[in-house]
Parts: C-alpha cells; sequence; structure tokens
C-alpha cells in the first residue's frame, strides 16, 4: 500500500501546482533580473579575499550553477594568488583551502602550520575565533591518509567549538551546531541549501540581492520539480498496479527525492528520472529476493536478467512475469525517450542492474545454505548489492556529451570512488539497521558479521566501522586530485556518499522509513522559501 508520505504528497501536488502556474512567469523574469544584476556585481569584484567569500556563498546558496565560467575563473584567481601566504586569519586560510581541495586542486596543509606552536599543536589564541575555528573544521575534513595535522585540526577545532556552542548566538550557533554533527564537506548539499538561506538573511551586512535570487530560484525550481513528481507518481501507480505484487514496499517519493538530492538543477530532468525508476526497480528485486522468492525463484529471476530476453519470461513462476516484462519495458522506454543529442549507452546500465541482481543471488545462497560471511566477505558483497554501482552508471545521463562515453566506462568498471561511496552508504545502512533491530533477511548485517568475526558488543562493532567510513571518505577526497577529466563526474559520486548522510541521518534509515523524512520533503516540494 502507499506509503503515508506518498498520500500526503500526492494530496497537495494539485494544489501546488495551481498556486504556481500563475506566478512562474513572473519568477522567471525576475530571477532572469537577478542573475544579470548578479553578474554585474561580480565583474565589479575584483578583490581576492571578497572573490572568496562570494564563491563560498554562492555555493551555500545553491545558485552556483548560474555562474559556473565566474567561479572556475575565480578558482584559478584564488589559487595562484600570493596575498594568503602572509594572511593571520585562520577563516581566510581555511576557506580557501576547503574550496581548493573541493574542487579538486591540491593544497598542502603546510597553509596550517603558521597557526601552530612550537610544541606542534594549534596555537591558543585561536580559541577565541569561533569563525574561523569553523572554517578549520570544515576544511580539515577534506582531509586524505597521512595527514596528521588535519587530524589534529578536526580534534583541536571540535572541542574548542563544543566548549563555546553555548555562548554563541544566531546565526553563527547554527552551523556551528550543524557542522559538529555533520561537517560541511560531507552534507547533503540541498538540505543544507535550506539551512543557509535562513541562516544568510540574518547575517549582518548580507547582500539582499543573492538572498532574493536564491529564495526564487529554490521556489522556481519547486515547480519544476512538483510537475516531475506527479509524473513520476503516475508511472509508479502503473508500475506497480501492473506487476501486481503486494510485497513491494512504495518508495516512489523517496527514490525521488534521492534523484532530486543529488540533480536539483535545472536541466537535469533525465537523470533525474532515470534514477528514480532505476532506484524503484532495485528496491523492487532487492524485495523481491530478499523476502519472497523461494531460492529456485531468484535462480531463475536470475537467470531471466541475465538473458536479458522476452522470451525468457517463460523460466518465471507466473507472479514474477510481470515483473521481469515491466524491467524490460522500462528500459526500452528509457532508450526510446533518449534526447537524441545525449549519448548515453543504456547498454552500461543494463550490465549493472545484471551485476546487481548476481549479487542478489549470492545473498540468496548463502540464506539458502545458512553461511555465515566474514565482515570481508559481506562488505564485498553488499557494497555491491546496495545498488551504488548502478546508481553511478546512471548518474552518468547528468555528464556532458563530450565525457559521456568516458564517464560511463569508468563508472562501469567500479572504481575505487565508486566502491568507496558504496561502503560509505552500506555502512551508514547497516549501522541504522542495527539501531533498529531489523537487519535484512536472513543475511546479516556488516555490524554484526563484525561482532561474529571479532566476538567484540555492537557498540565497539559500530566503533570499528564508524572508524573505516572514515577511511572511505578519505579515499574520495583523495580522488578528487587523480584524474582531472573524471572530476565532474566524481563530483556526482561524492554527492551520493553525501547523501547518505542524509538519509540515514542521526542513524535511521529515512528511505525504509520515512517519518523522518516528512518535514524535508514539505521544504523540497511543497512550502516555498
Amino acid at each position: 500500500m502507499p506509503t503515508q508520505l506518498y498520500h500526503h504528497t500526492k494530496m497537495w501536488l494539485p494544489i501546488c501546482m495551481h498556486l504556481q502556474q500563475g506566478s512562474t512567469e513572473w519568477m522567471n523574469v525576475q530571477v532572469d533580473k537577478l542573475k544579470e544584476d548578479v553578474r554585474m556585481f561580480l565583474k565589479t569584484c575584483n578583490n581576492t579575499r571578497a572573490r572568496m567569500f562570494l564563491l563560498d556563498t554562492l555555493q551555500r546558496l545553491g545558485i552556483d550553477h548560474h555562474f559556473q565560467d565566474w567561479i572556475d575563473a575565480a578558482l584559478i584567481e584564488i589559487l595562484e594568488s600570493t596575498e594568503f601566504s602572509s594572511s593571520s586569519s585562520l577563516q581566510e586560510v581555511s576557506l580557501r583551502f576547503r574550496l581548493l581541495r573541493e574542487h579538486g586542486y591540491w593544497l598542502s596543509p603546510d597553509v596550517f602550520n603558521k597557526f601552530m606552536a612550537d610544541d606542534g599543536s594549534f596555537s591558543k589564541y585561536l580559541t577565541n575565533d569561533p569563525r574561523g575555528l569553523l572554517s578549520l573544521y570544515n576544511a580539515a575534513h577534506l582531509l586524505v591518509q597521512g595527514e596528521p595535522i588535519l587530524e589534529e585540526a578536526i580534534s583541536f577545532a571540535r572541542h574548542h567549538l563544543e566548549s563555546m556552542s553555548g555562548s554563541l548566538k544566531s546565526p553563527l550557533a547554527g552551523e556551528v551546531k550543524r557542522a559538529l554533527h555533520i561537517p560541511l564537506p560531507r552534507t547533503c548539499r540541498r538540505a543544507e541549501t535550506l539551512h543557509y538561506i535562513s541562516n544568510y538573511e540574518k547575517e549582518e551586512g548580507h547582500d539582499p540581492i543573492l538572498l532574493e535570487l536564491a529564495k526564487l530560484d529554490f521556489n522556481l525550481l519547486q515547480y519544476v520539480h512538483l510537475k516531475e513528481l506527479r509524473a513520476i507518481t503516475e508511472w509508479w501507480k502503473q508500475f506497480s498496479g501492473h506487476i501486481g505484487l503486494s510485497y513491494i514496499r512504495d518508495r516512489v517519493v523517496e527514490s525521488y527525492t534521492w534523484a532530486y538530492v543529488l540533480y536539483y538543477e535545472k536541466g537535469f530532468e533525465l537523470p533525474r528520472s532515470m534514477f528514480t525508476k532505476m532506484l524503484v526497480l532495485i528496491t523492487t528485486i532487492d524485495d523481491t529476493y530478499d523476502s519472497h522468492a523461494t531460492i529456485e525463484e531468484c535462480r531463475k529471476l536470475h537467470e531471466a536478467i541475465q538473458r536479458w530476453d522476452e522470451r525468457a519470461v517463460s523460466l518465471l513462476p507466473d507472479y514474477l512475469k510481470k515483473l521481469y516484462i515491466e524491467l524490460l519495458r522500462t528500459f526500452k522506454n528509457i532508450e526510446a525517450e533518449m534526447p537524441r543529442n545525449i549519448n548515453y549507452d543504456i547498454a552500461y546500465l543494463k550490465k549493472a542492474i545484471q551485476n546487481n541482481v548476481m549479487g542478489y543471488l549470492q545473498e540468496a545462497e548463502w540464506s539458502h545454505k545458512n553461511h555465515k560471511p566474514s565482515f570481508e566477505e559481506q562488505i564485498n558483497l553488499t557494497s555491491v548489492t546496495i545498488g551504488t554501482p548502478a546508481l553511478c552508471v546512471c548518474m552518468m545521463a547528468g555528464m556532458d556529451n563530450m565525457e559521456m562515453k568516458q564517464t560511463l566506462e569508468w563508472t562501469s568498471s567500479v572504481p575505487g570512488p565508486v566502491i568507496a561511496a558504496a561502503k560509505i552508504g552500506r555502512f551508514m545502512n547497516d549501522i541504522a539497521a542495527f539501531e533498529r533491530r531489523k537487519c535484512k533477511g536472513d543475511v546479516a548485517s556488516t555490524v554484526e558479521c563484525y561482532i561474529n568475526d571479532h566476538g567484540v558488543t555492537g557498540e565497539v562493532a559500530i566503533a570499528r566501522i564508524d572508524t573505516l567510513l572514515e577511511v572511505e571518505w578519505r579515499t574520495l577526497n583523495q580522488a578528487r586530485f587523480e584524474n582531472r577529466a573524471m572530476l565532474p563526474a566524481l563530483q556526482r559520486i561524492i554527492g551520493l556518499a553525501r547523501s547518505a548522510t542524509f538519509f540515514f541521518d542521526n542513524r535511521n534509515d529515512a528511505y525504509t522509513s520515512s517519518k523522518h523524512l516528512r518535514r524535508t520533503i514539505e521544504s523540497f516540494f511543497v512550502k516555498p522559501i
């Protein structure tokens, strides 16, 4: 049955569509005017420090996609500028470090040596600089393996930010609280944008033009997303009604929300639609393997999907035939609807789904044989079955045509960054599952496998997995500097990893239990700013 979230959102769709149709024309005109005003302002901003803070503001307000050429030029200027070498501002040096590393420009952590005391610790005078400490804390989370100065920076900044948090005033207090919960480089960008727009409005000296543009742009995009959500819910209604499986989870709104936080910008309707449908398909097939099909039915479904041929439907029991036909039809429709100017080869996505299903069968075989996998076996397999490798291939539909073939080949090879993103999602999912004492099917979670391997408590196992999570974040950070040609694709993969902090925040699984998402989804799609 549809979830309450589905019913609630569906109820609002026609109302919001009616209310917004009359205002979008005015909003489009006003947004265009504001963008031109901002472009004129950007041209007159010649101070490198001011450009750096402005770049950060554009990103955090969620309007940076309108000014990408200016941002690219500003980053080069910030990288090549020598004026920061003499800066005594911890906030400035930290912000420069974060922005450059985020965008794939290597900067040595030695830039922080000037803030160190003779004993190798950070200087005590910094403890009176909350904005500097916050900037340092966020920047240091872009560390890679073997950077002890940044590990020390995180520990130092966290300790003093926690100590002063009770005395800070809004809006800084809110920023510190959110960063201590999830550091900025790991937050879900779209969710952070909602917070930051509200915070920015409270800041002294904020730019009213940037603020108005951010609000109008958000509301205008909200109209686009509402239309898509209405279309995708209709697709789900037909899909679920045709396959007629009572045991499948209704997660269409949650699936679209996941696509939205990865690709919120206008012009990315295709990857949002594809991602939503792939996530729904993955969830449906997962539910089939996980909680309903017999081992023989699992094997037959696997064989049919590997053959990818309508004639293979004869292998299946009656209740799975329609699911199989709908799987093939969904792919055919995506291929038929693909714009001619987009060179996305859907064969890569088919193969990724086939690999995903191969993993489901292995999980089913383990369960059937009562095999208790080791922690290493479990994480290697379930990093595939969580769906991340297939979803990364799907996301490449949003890449520039010039990069499309290369990014598809790279992502399909399941490189290190895809594995790291998959492990982050898997670890956070399994910690949430362990906390609610509901692990998937009969196959143990990674937490339980670690407990069994090492004979430790659940708390110790989770602490150890948190350490492994940190390793994967550092792997993603390192990848930014390894292949600049793949950086646009990598940034989307990093976005998928960051989305895990949104869906599994506070060790809750908001994809499975969407009550944790209801207010946020209303803010995304229903309530204008």
